[in-house]
Parts: C-alpha cells; structure tokens; sequence
C-alpha cells in the first residue's frame, strides 16, 4: 500500500501489532479481559492512569502525524483521535466508558477477532507499503 509518509507505515506496524496481541489476548483467555474491567471499575486510580496513557499515546499520534491523503494515513491518524478520545473519556468522566466495556462482554471473541484480523491487516500494510508520493 502506498503512503506519503514513512511514519505512517511504521505506525500502522506499531498498531498493528498492539492488535494483534490483543486479539490473541482476548481469543485466549477472556476471563482476563473481564477481569481487567473489573479492576478498571474498582479502581480510580488505575482508571486514571490507563486514561492517562492512553490520552498520552493519543495524544502523541495526532500531533506527529494528521495524515489525511491516502487510506493508511487516514486510520492511522483516527486511531490516535480514538486513543486520544478515550483516553480523555476514561480521566475525566469513566462511568459511561466502563459501562460500555462491561457491556462489550457478551462480544469478547468477536471484538478480539476483529482486532486481530485489522491487526493483522494493518501490520502487513506497514511492513509492505512505500511511502510515495501520492499524485
């Protein structure tokens, strides 16, 4: 897949395999998953730090890289806005987000199948794609 920017590519590799580990995670094991929110839900302060590294993480994406002139560019840079979203979501008022976590349960080998397979798409287009530019 072409790209205008090498980071770009190195993002969706970075991604990507965060998905993919998470898909394996959930396919795996998710009582873990479950288990997590549960922590997540009994505890502010690790409600606060995962909503911190998270709106960090987001927060880095969308300042390095706003990319809106190929496919690649453009869900890399909204997986940074979701990151970002999230994150601040998950500081400044958790209850809605944790709710819709717990509610997210009855679908856990779906969603980790579906981030494994958009993990393994994103790895893949980032380890094959060439920053070009794009006419």
């Amino acid at each position: 897949m072409d790209t205008i920017s090498i980071l770009t590519l190195r993002l969706a590799e970075a991604i990507g395999l965060y998905l993919i580990l998470i898909g394996i995670s959930g396919l795996a094991s998710p009582q873990r998953w479950r288990g997590a929110m549960e922590e997540l839900d009994r505890s502010p302060g690790l409600t606060l730090i995962t909503g911190l590294v998270a709106f960090a993480l987001g927060a880095t994406i969308v300042m390095v890289h706003r990319a809106f002139a190929d496919p690649l560019g453009i869900i890399v840079t909204l997986v940074g806005y979701v990151a970002l979203i999230k994150g601040a979501l998950l500081i400044a008022v958790p209850a809605p987000l944790v709710k819709l976590g717990h509610w997210s349960f009855r679908f856990t080998r779906a969603w980790a199948a579906f981030a494994l397979i958009l993990g393994i798409l994103l790895f893949y287009a980032g380890l094959t794609g060439r920053a070009t530019v794009i006419a």
